[in-house]
């Protein structure tokens, strides 16, 4: 059998693009490797086709070739491929190196050992020098690329294995003096001199290289395969800040390079930068990055290197270039940038993050590098006089406050900016005072995220910067005063916006958590015990309650014991009462509390859990108490007549989820009654208890649909249909929800998510009442015209199959039919709450089918019905 051709190649890629490791462990997957080499090989397959194989070899070389074996014998094969390729132009020797490379490596077959990594690097070291590997590879025209390619391998396999090239310095440095600014070939060069710089005996090797003849010797590949296991934890090529100063030197500032070496590396550090004009602003800002690592803390002049570099990109409107020009910063600090050209880069980083024609992302940037800046001190409550003064002044920031019309990430980012203007201020500024201004900041966002119907994003970002401004002036009393005096406004305005509170107080620190804990708590305490925020008040008390506060605490949960009717806030107010036994505030008047909660609340689950309570703190110690309450189940397990040793049991008082005990369908329709219902099959899977079904539609398609109650469910034995009315808004199918609710054997709560239930347009028909006999054809035919000219119609042909117009209409109309002359002729009027009428005009049937005539005055309803007609034909 001969190779696939192009389309059977076709299918198996996209079969295995659509799922790799499915597609490996099928009967097809098992040799999907070897028969992409050897169709690499044959002549059959076309170019395109092969191009194509290659591309899946570089995305999946991991997965088609694993393990070392495998992927030393792919790149064996991939350079036989390679070399005996005919002279000629071919778009696939660029590929196949680059599969070389990638097999090589992500099949952990690079080291000395491998016969194809010994026969890749001279190939690519030739090629990268513009050396004709012989065997006429490939024409004049394609050198250049080729070149290109070598380049970008030889840094993978640097990148892979730092140190690699090492050696080979000196011959990359005289290809670039040969061939001119090279862009691979730059990149190439600056990468191994970065990773040179890391180890003694790397930067030993390059320096060495540096002075040797810039040729390529006979004989192996100049390469460093081994390492200094103490080296490699510097090796880091795409580490995301400097490295440490004081971890000592290393590499090139460690080995003190004679004057030669010294003077050829300054040679080729200028000769790379000299060039770096010519290169991408991508590649510009990588070849800065990777020379100001390679030279940090260098002895000498070498930094002075990149001042031509710094005066020419001080002006530049490229982000990648001012980040590499802000890393030189952060890595030679005085020593490269003079106090006028700190000012100048300050006041460039300014005014572009004012400027209003610049997208989002790159005003975040410009603020992100103000709020970064070396001389500018961290957010935090230090002493001042401990760090140096911010060079960011308030005249340099005066178009930088933040305002409530900006975007929440551009206004938190300024928001930290003020902070640091207010930490650092000492009011002797003209004008108005930054503090006072962040005061009026803070005020205005509390005042939007205030109103009735606010967005959420509204309350968020107002307590988002609430917790900016707490972490920025933590050493500022009068304002954090302000500040909690302000939050607790907040929470008597709208007590709707606890969950926030809540969150904000598990975050912010000592300076002000406790005096927000403590408004907050009086501002819950002086309220009613009822009302409809009252679920609120118990959220926000069980995160703020006290022992200091017992009494009143205990005053305000008995007035509201009588207000917590539903099982939410019985569990609310349960919670409160579980946080005051964790923290050990027991009495006469908790156990009280919980003795009338056993008997008074209407929730069995709840009467359960508060006589629970009640039985643990008259029986246990407050030690063993906070034990068995723990929120964790790691707290050590608790020791007692009344329960048994489990880790589990604050689990077991909880409602939690498990696996639903019984399957729910959707039965036969029954036409009646005066509002649409659903007939609901149950089948158990398992026992269960005092069944509760809660239904809920998203959107506002339906009303509030009431809950059903199955007192006992047992496999084996039946359970009766029940019926859940329905109450739609819109004549319209939905997608009900369910949740049930019920009681284990053992006596647990749990809760389960049912799948779905669809509700089609034909579960909401209701008939109309029949008319007097006689009166059917003119009771439809008025109903006929009073739809128009308010509603809608339309004609539609609707197949029957082999039966007939009677027992189609019989099977799914019959109980709408209002006048009918059988076999020929049916006239149906349908109404559809909550005010809607369909009619249907059957006439002329036809063996094949009938022609239907529809007629709504609801128009959004006539699609709906042409679908379900649709839907009722043999075909569908």
């Amino acid at each position: 059998m001969g190779p696939p051709g192009r389309e059977a190649w076709a299918q198996r890629l996209a079969a295995f693009r659509a799922s790799p490791a499915a597609f490996l462990a099928g009967p097809d997957g098992e040799d999907l490797g070897r028969a992409l080499l050897d169709d690499l090989r044959s002549e059959r397959p076309s170019e395109p086709t092969k191009v194509s194989l290659l591309a899946l070899s570089l995305e999946f070389a991991a997965q088609l070739w694993p393990d070392a074996p495998a992927a030393e014998a792919a790149a064996t094969c991939l350079l036989d491929t390679l070399l005996l390729l005919p002279p000629r132009p071919s778009a696939l020797r660029r590929p196949l190196l680059l599969a070389a490379t990638t097999v090589l490596v992500t099949g952990g077959a690079l080291s000395p050992s491998s016969a194809a990594a010994r026969r890749l690097l001279p190939l690519l070291l030739d090629l990268a020098a513009g050396r004709d590997p012989g065997r006429g590879f490939g024409p004049a025209s394609e050198q250049r690329p080729l070149q290109a390619t070598a380049c970008e391998c030889l840094r993978e396999l640097e990148s892979c294995r730092p140190g690699l090239l090492g050696g080979c310095v000196g011959l990359l440095r005289g290809v670039l003096a040969r061939e001119g600014p090279v862009q691979p070939l730059g990149l190439l060069l600056a990468l191994a001199l970065r990773h040179a710089s890391g180890s003694p005996t790397g930067a030993r090797a390059a320096l060495r290289s540096l002075l040797t003849a810039a040729e390529l010797p006979p004989g192996p590949a100049p390469c460093r395969w081994t390492l200094e296991e103490e080296d490699t934890g510097r090796l880091r090529p795409h580490a995301s800040s400097w490295p440490d100063a004081q971890a000592g030197p290393c590499g090139l500032v460690a080995l003190e390079p004679s004057p030669q070496e010294a003077r050829e590396l300054r040679a080729l550090v200028t000769q790379l930068l000299d060039a770096s004009y010519l290169l991408a602003p991508a590649a510009q800002a990588q070849l800065l990055w990777l020379l100001g690592w390679a030279l940090r803390g260098l002895p000498g002049p070498p930094p002075a290197l990149f001042k031509p570099q710094l005066v020419r990109l001080l002006g530049t409107a490229q982000v990648t270039l001012l980040h590499a020009v802000l890393g030189l910063k952060a890595a030679f600090g005085e020593a490269l940038f003079t106090a006028q050209d700190e000012a100048l880069l300050l006041r460039r980083l300014a005014l572009a993050a004012q400027h209003p024609a610049l997208p989002l992302p790159s005003q975040l940037f410009y603020l992100h590098c103000l709020l970064r800046f070396p001389e500018n001190c961290p957010l935090g409550p230090a002493a001042k006089e401990a760090r140096p003064p911010l060079l960011l002044s308030a005249p340099l920031c005066r178009g930088l406050l933040p305002s409530l019309l900006q975007e929440p990430p551009v206004l938190l980012a300024r928001l930290r900016l003020l902070c640091l203007l207010c930490a650092e201020g000492d009011g002797e500024e003209p004008g108005p005072s930054p503090l006072r201004y962040l005061e009026m900041l803070l005020a205005g966002l509390r005042q939007r995220a205030a109103l009735d119907g606010a967005p959420r994003a509204s309350a968020a970002l107002c307590f988002q910067a609430s917790y900016l401004a707490a972490g920025g002036l933590a050493g500022q009393s009068p304002t954090l005063s302000t500040l909690t005096h302000g939050l607790a406004w907040l929470y008597r305005t709208r007590p709707a916006l606890a969950p926030h509170f809540v969150d904000l107080l598990n975050k912010v620190g000592p300076e002000l958590g406790p005096p927000l804990r403590g408004v907050l708590r009086q501002e819950v305490l002086s309220q009613p015990g009822g009302g409809e925020t009252l679920r609120w008040h118990l959220q926000m008390l069980a995160e703020v309650v006290t022992a200091e506060a017992q009494g009143a605490i205990l005053q305000f949960l008995r007035a509201a014991a009588p207000h917590c009717a539903d099982w939410g806030l019985q569990q609310a107010l349960l919670r409160v009462c579980r946080v005051l036994l964790r923290g050990g505030v027991g009495g006469g008047g908790l156990a009280d509390l919980l003795q009338v909660l056993a008997s008074q609340l209407g929730d069995p689950d709840a009467r359960d859990h508060a006589r629970l309570y009640y039985m643990l703190l008259a029986h246990l110690a407050a030690p063993r108490l906070a034990s068995a309450l723990a929120p964790s189940l790691a707290a050590p397990a608790l020791t007692s007549s009344l329960v048994a040793e489990n880790q589990g049991f604050t689990a077991s008082l909880m409602i939690q989820e498990a696996p639903a005990p019984l399957r729910l369908s959707v039965g036969p329709r029954r036409a009646g009654g005066p509002t649409p219902a659903l007939q609901l099959l149950v089948e158990a899977l398992e026992p269960a208890f005092s069944l509760e079904l809660r239904f809920s539609a998203p959107g506002q398609l339906y009303g509030p649909l009431r809950a059903l109650h199955v007192p006992c469910l047992h496999p084996g034995r039946p359970a009766g249909p029940l019926h859940l009315p329905l109450q739609p808004r819109r004549p319209a199918p939905a997608s009900l929800d369910v949740q049930a609710l019920y009681t284990t054997p053992s006596g647990h709560t749990r809760h389960a998510c049912l799948p779905p239930l669809p509700v089609g347009l034909a579960d909401l028909f209701l008939p109309f009442p029949q008319p007097p006999d006689g009166s059917g054809p003119r009771f439809f035919e008025e109903l006929w015209d009073a739809c128009l000219p308010g509603g809608a119609e339309s004609r539609l042909w609707c197949p029957l199959g082999s039966q007939g117009l009677d027992a189609w209409v019989g099977c799914h109309l019959q109980p709408f039919v209002v006048a009918a002359r059988p076999p020929t002729s049916y006239h149906v009027a349908i109404r559809l709450p909550p005010d809607s009428r369909l009619l249907l005009r059957l006439e002329a049937a036809q063996t094949e089918g009938v022609p239907v005539a529809l007629r709504t005055d609801n128009w959004a309803v006539l699609p709906l019905a042409g679908d379900y007609l649709r839907g009722l034909s043999p075909a569908a």
